[in-house]
C-alpha cells in the first residue's frame, strides 16, 4: 500500500514523557515529507499548543485539533468547526461536576480559551464549547461518572489518559476530523496511517489504512490496532515511518 498521509496524536505517541520531540522522529517525519508523504497532528489539545509543534516540524497539513472538533490550517485558516450544545454543558456543571466536586477536576476547551472550575462564566451559552474534561485518580469513579454520560446519548465520550474523561459534540473525533483533512488533500482514510495510545484515538485508527498503537498504549488501543509499534520513548512514531514509507 503507498500511504500518502501519517497522522500522529501527541501526548504519548509523537512526544516522549518530556513532551518532546525525539531526533529520530523529527528526522523520519522530515525523509517522510521529503518523499511527498503528508504528515499532520491529530490531538486532543487546542490549536494554540498543536500549532507550536506543527510550526516546529515544518508541516503544511491541516491539522485534527480538540478531538476532531476543529480543522485548522497554518497560520490562521479554520476549515471545520463542532461545538457542544451548551445546555448539556450546563447540566454536565450543574447535575455532574457537583456531585463529585471534591473528587473530579473540570477542565474544557472553548473557542474563547481554557475554562475549568476556577473560571466558569456565569451565562455557560455565552462560550462556544469545543471539548469538554473530567480527570480522577479515582478510576472506578470515572468509570462510574462514564456510565452514567454515555445514558444521556449526548456525547463522543473517550480518554487521552485512563485518568480522565474527555467529552465531544456526537459523531465528532479525530476521524471525522481526518476525514476532513483527507477531503481537502483528495486522498482516501485507506491512504492513511493513524498512530495513537489512548482511546480518543481508537476511531482514526480503526478508519485508517494502517492503524498503529503505541507500545505504550491501552491495552483497548493495542487490541484494535494492526501494528503495535515500539513505545514513545523508543522512538516508536520513527520506526513505524522508517518501517512503512
Amino acid at each position: 500500500m503507498t500511504y500518502k498521509l501519517i497522522a500522529l496524536d501527541m501526548d504519548g505517541t509523537l512526544l516522549n514523557p518530556k513532551k518532546q520531540i525525539s531526533e529520530q522522529n523529527r528526522l523520519w517525519i522530515g525523509r517522510a515529507i521529503e518523499a511527498g508523504v503528508r504528515v499532520t497532528l491529530a490531538t486532543g489539545r487546542p490549536i494554540s499548543d498543536a500549532s507550536v509543534y506543527a510550526q516546529d516540524l515544518q508541516l503544511e497539513t491541516p491539522l485534527v485539533i480538540n478531538n476532531g472538533s476543529e480543522v485548522w490550517s497554518l497560520p490562521d485558516k479554520l476549515h471545520a468547526r463542532h461545538v457542544i450544545d451548551s445546555n448539556l454543558v450546563s447540566r454536565l456543571l450543574t447535575e455532574v461536576i457537583p456531585a463529585y466536586a471534591e473528587q473530579v477536576n473540570f477542565w474544557s476547551h472553548t473557542v474563547e480559551g481554557r475554562v475549568n472550575k476556577t473560571n466558569l462564566p456565569d451565562d455557560v451559552h455565552s462560550l462556544r464549547w469545543l471539548q469538554l474534561g473530567i480527570s480522577s485518580k479515582n478510576i472506578d469513579l470515572l468509570k462510574e461518572i462514564r456510565s452514567e454520560l454515555e445514558t444521556w446519548n449526548a456525547f463522543e465520550i473517550s480518554n487521552s489518559d485512563v485518568t480522565n474523561i474527555e467529552l465531544n459534540a456526537p459523531g465528532i473525533s479525530k476521524a471525522s476530523g481526518l476525514q476532513e483533512v483527507c477531503r481537502i488533500l483528495g486522498i482516501q482514510m485507506s491512504e492513511v496511517i493513524a498512530i495513537g495510545d489512548s482511546l480518543n484515538d481508537v476511531p482514526m485508527i480503526k478508519a485508517a489504512g494502517l492503524g498503529v498503537a503505541m507500545g505504550n498504549a491501552q491495552d483497548t488501543v493495542k487490541a484494535i490496532a494492526d501494528v503495535i509499534a515500539l513505545t514513545n520513548v523508543e522512538d516508536g512514531v520513527a520506526r513505524i515511518i522508517e518501517a512503512h514509507i
